[in-house]
Parts: C-alpha cells; sequence; structure tokens
C-alpha cells in the first residue's frame, strides 16, 4: 500500500498521486513474488487491474455485489476468480471461477485456508486493499507483513484511510525494514508480531 503523511490512501479515486517509479517498482518486486494476489472489486475498478505479468499467478477479486466488468481482458484471460458469499451473491458469467465462502458475509479465515486447494499454490498471498477489504483482513487477524510506502505529501480531506470498517483492535506490528529514497519516500516492511 501506499499513503500520503495524513493517512490517505486514494486521491482522486486512484493511487497514483501518492506514487512515484521507485515506489511502483517496489509494487512490482512484490507482485512478482505473490502466488495470488487479492484485491477489492472497488479497487479493481478505480485502479483498471490488468491481466498480470507473472505466469499462473491469480488474483482474487474480493465482491460481495458483483459489480464488475467481467468482459475485461483480466476476467477473460482466466486469471481473475471471485472470492464471496453465499447468499445474495452475484451472479457470474459461466468460466469465471468463484470461492464463496461464508453465508451472508464473506468469512475471509475460510477464504484464506481454501485458497492453496482452490488455485493450487498459494505460499505468498498479497493484499492489495482496498481500505474495507484491509478492514476486514486486520479484523480476522489475517495480515502477517505489511509493505507501506508513505508519500511524502498530505493530501486534506476525507479520502479513505489504510483500513476502515474494521471493529476496534489492537495488532503489533515490529519494523523489518525501512528505507528513504532521494524525494523523501519512506518504504517500510512490518511484520505481525504475535507473542
Amino acid at each position: 500500500m501506499v499513503a500520503s503523511i495524513d493517512g490517505s490512501i486514494a486521491v482522486d479515486g486512484t493511487s497514483a498521486k501518492l506514487s512515484s517509479p521507485t515506489d511502483t517498482a517496489v509494487l512490482a518486486r512484490l507482485r512478482r513474488l505473490a502466488d495470488v494476489i487479492v484485491v477489492g472489486a472497488g479497487t479493481i475498478r478505480d485502479e483498471g487491474y490488468g491481466v498480470p505479468t507473472k505466469p499462473d499467478q491469480r488474483i482474487g477479486v474480493v465482491t460481495q455485489r458483483g459489480r464488475l466488468d467481467f468482459t475485461t481482458d483480466l476476467f477473460r484471460s482466466g486469471a481473475a476468480f471471485l472470492i464471496t458469499c453465499q447468499v445474495g451473491a452475484p451472479d457470474v458469467p459461466e468460466g469465471i471461477d468463484v470461492l464463496r465462502v461464508g453465508r451472508d458475509t464473506i468469512d475471509f479465515d475460510a477464504a484464506f485456508r481454501q485458497l492453496p486447494a482452490f488455485v493450487g499454490d498459494a505460499d505468498y498471498v498479497q493484499v492489495e486493499g482496498g481500505a474495507s477489504l484491509n478492514g476486514a483482513l486486520f479484523d480476522a487477524d489475517l495480515i502477517d507483513e505489511i509493505n507501506l510506502t508513505t508519500s511524502p505529501a498530505t493530501f486534506a480531506g476525507t479520502g479513505p484511510r489504510l483500513a476502515s470498517d474494521a471493529p476496534p483492535h489492537a495488532h503489533r506490528f515490529e519494523v523489518a525494514q525501512l528505507a528513504i529514497d532521494s524525494e523523501s519516500f519512506v518504504y517500510t516492511r512490518w511484520l505481525r508480531r504475535r507473542d
């Protein structure tokens, strides 16, 4: 994720104004390591996700309503699959894989446990937001690592923050890596501390 100093993860609906060439390179490197990318439907729409460049990489799109364009290259390629619940789940065109977990809401713990059987290799699952998905995964205590770029700017307003819609919780992390580039972007890797 990338965020401004004051915590915004989007400006005018996307993360582009927060990012830099180095941040984009870090994201690309992390994506090359991931077996599966999990991302919310809103982020797919807002950021214009395409077909992954890593062969056989799958992208799990989290949605409860299914407001997605299933004609995009991402879905037509077979790389994308849906993660949704049983009741009220969207109608999905034939040929798109669907992982249905939870009755009325998505059971993320079950979803992550079922990923290896569903898509094959899922040793490294990268979550790319948005804020509601991040909040749900923090609530379920499923985040082991946070890779966060802090953009050297503030963007006032009510834009989304790193996580939203989660009940109060207290999870401890520790810094595993920290770097600062010549443009004052700060790159941190945080590991979940489980005592």
